[in-house]
């Protein structure tokens, strides 16, 4: 004989998943056909195999600089979730830095942020992190995203399920 416990599980349990799983934003980016799903780390070992490779990749901001051309963003390299947001509790993927035209104003893109951008392969940049040699693999920019601490936590559910034991005194 089953309880009235189990009966509600059965009638709302798919219930109660399928609204959390709605509840998650959608990708920012879609992924272009081909796309390579790799690491930065991967990439930073073998540069020479994924040329002109698209990806979406994302992380925390370490820092920006700008030259007299372009700007780059160095980026630890996190994976990311179904929302291609960056899963910063996760151990990071190695280091990349993202390549933009022109000027980019640091205080739009501060140290410590979480970022999440699309874009192309374009070789590599030999240069240390600390003072350990490393290889950073370029991404050419198409799109950038600079999240906030709101949508970090969008669609991310306060409910939680769990199983307890109770005393009382009869």
């Amino acid at each position: 004989m089953h309880s009235t416990a189990h009966y509600v599980c059965r009638l709302f349990g798919p219930l109660v998943a399928v609204v959390l799983v709605a509840c998650a934003p959608a990708p920012i980016y879609k992924a272009a056909p081909g796309a390579v799903i790799v690491t930065p780390m991967q990439v930073s070992q073998t540069p020479e195999r994924y040329t002109s490779g698209d990806v979406i990749w994302g992380g925390r901001i370490v820092q920006v600089t700008n030259l007299s051309d372009h700007s780059e963003v160095e980026v630890l390299a996190y994976p990311l979730d179904s929302s291609q947001r960056p899963k910063a509790n996760d151990s990071g993927n190695g280091r990349f830095i993202v390549v933009m035209s022109g000027y980019v104003e640091p205080l739009d893109y501060p140290s410590g942020s979480l970022i999440t951008v699309s874009g192309k392969l374009n070789g590599s940049h030999a240069g240390k992190v600390g003072e350990a040699d490393y290889v950073f693999p370029l991404v050419n920019v198409a799109q950038s995203h600079v999240w906030t601490q709101k949508e970090m936590q969008q669609g991310r559910s306060n409910v939680s399920f769990g199983l307890g034991v109770g005393v009382g005194i009869h």
